[in-house]
This record gives C-alpha cells, sequence and structure tokens, in this order.
C-alpha cells in the first residue's frame, strides 16, 4: 500500500500566524509520520505564497523541510516566474507540473493556475505532458493525479465560481486512463469527498484556514478549525481511500 499525504493552500504572507500553521503540520508529518515507509511522498497543491512574492517562496522552503519526497503545483494565489526563480533557479514562466514515479505508482501535480485570474484550467499541452508520463510509467501503474482547483462544485459558492473553468479536457483525459484511481485539488479550505469523470475526487483541507459552508455561517473564515493533512491510500486493490486529520497549533 501506498500512503500520500496532501497539504493545500499555505499562503505564506510573511506573518507569524500561517507559519506556524505549517510548523505544526510538518512537525506532525516529520514526527509522527517520518520514518521509513510511512509516507511515500508528499503534495502540496497550491497556493503555496499568498501574493506570489519570491520572499514568500523563500519561506515556504525554510518551513517545508522533509525528507518525504516532496511535488509541488501551483494555485490561484501563486506566480509561476517568482517560483520558479526561487525554488528552481531557473526564469521561466511555463506551468510547474511535476511528477514522481514510484514502484507501482506514479504521482502528477498538475498546473492548473491561469496567471491573472483566480479559476482554473488545466492546458492541453500540461495534459499531453501528463499522458507522456503514464505512458512511460506502463498500464499497470496506477495514477494519482493532483492540482488546485476542483474540477467540480464543492457547494461553497465562492469557491465554485473559482473552480476549473473548463473541465472537459481533464474528464477526457481521466477516461483514456483506467489506471487513474483518482484525482486530488484544493482551493477550497475545506476537506471534501466528490467523483469527477467517474473516478474519487478529493480535496484537501486548507492548511492556512478553513471556509464555512454556506449554512455554517455568514462568515467567510471558520476560525475554530485547525490546519488539516490528507493521507491517500492507495491499496493493493487499485482503491484510492482518504483519511483527514487536523493538527493542533
Amino acid at each position: 500500500m501506498f500512503v500520500i499525504a496532501q497539504i493545500s493552500d499555505l499562503h505564506f504572507d510573511g506573518g507569524p500566524d500561517h507559519r506556524r500553521r505549517v510548523a505544526a503540520l510538518m512537525d506532525y508529518l516529520n514526527g509522527r509520520c517520518g520514518g521509513p515507509r510511512n509516507v511515500d511522498a508528499l503534495l502540496v497543491t497550491g497556493d503555496i505564497a499568498d501574493e506570489g512574492l519570491p520572499e514568500e517562496y523563500r519561506e515556504a522552503l525554510d518551513a517545508l523541510v522533509t525528507d518525504i519526497p516532496t511535488l509541488m503545483t501551483l494555485g490561484n494565489h501563486d506566480e509561476r516566474a517568482a517560483y520558479n526563480s526561487v525554488v528552481t533557479g531557473t526564469e521561466c514562466s511555463e506551468p510547474v507540473n511535476s511528477a514522481l514515479r514510484l514502484s507501482g505508482l506514479l504521482v502528477l501535480a498538475l498546473d492548473s493556475s491561469i496567471p491573472g485570474r483566480s479559476d482554473g484550467y488545466i492546458s492541453r499541452g500540461t495534459l499531453d505532458w501528463a499522458r507522456a508520463q503514464i505512458a512511460e510509467a506502463g498500464p499497470d501503474t496506477d495514477v494519482l493525479v493532483a492540482f488546485h482547483h476542483p474540477a467540480v462544485p464543492v457547494g461553497i459558492p465562492f469557491i465554485d465560481d473559482r473552480r476549473q473553468l473548463d473541465p472537459g479536457l481533464l474528464a477526457e483525459f481521466v477516461g483514456e486512463h483506467p489506471n487513474i484511481v483518482g484525482c486530488v485539488a484544493g482551493h477550497a479550505h475545506t476537506p471534501a469527498v466528490t467523483t469527477f469523470a467517474g473516478r474519487p475526487h478529493v480535496i484537501a483541507p486548507g492548511v492556512a484556514s478553513t471556509l464555512n459552508l454556506p449554512f455554517e455561517g455568514t462568515d467567510v473564515l471558520n476560525i475554530a478549525q485547525r490546519p488539516g493533512v490528507a493521507f491517500h491510500l492507495i491499496d493493493d486493490d487499485h482503491r484510492l481511500t482518504t483519511h483527514f486529520r487536523g493538527v493542533p497549533v
């Protein structure tokens, strides 16, 4: 069985509150979950920075220290050029896509950000890149696909107005590959489970904050909630099971 940890919506902004919430999660992952084979990979699914500033990405690198293999992709608060200049040392504004191949599992982190916009879209070029990764891994390799913007409504109007603009290409891509066990996303600042293109679609809790559902009150933020992590388990029957944990700060 594989265990993939996912955190999302960190929103590093130079302030102590978000940094403290991330530190609590990293302490949890590195302490309780940091032993051999405990967690196979860590996914960071966007909104790493709050304003997409280079100093925010430097802050993120200082905080996200772990021996767990880590993949990151970007959200609507991120800025590709600033991220690449700090994290990869390159001058590049192309989508930030990454892959991790384990023995029997391929994890894909796809960039759904649109520069200058809050909603999302996964381009044909990114999906062609992902197809090549899957083809190289082979049809017997399970695939977990991650991105920032949910592909379907999740019941929070503020987020549903800012989800993926046209997930049709993504649905086509998922339909082409029966070895995709599910898709995971962030952006909604709430743990949620739904379906997309006939597969599980899981939304990770927010680290920086949690958003209220419409029936939870008129405030945007639910300040009582802890920073959260999703643990995605992929078993020998190719089944995706997700557990959520809130971590005290």
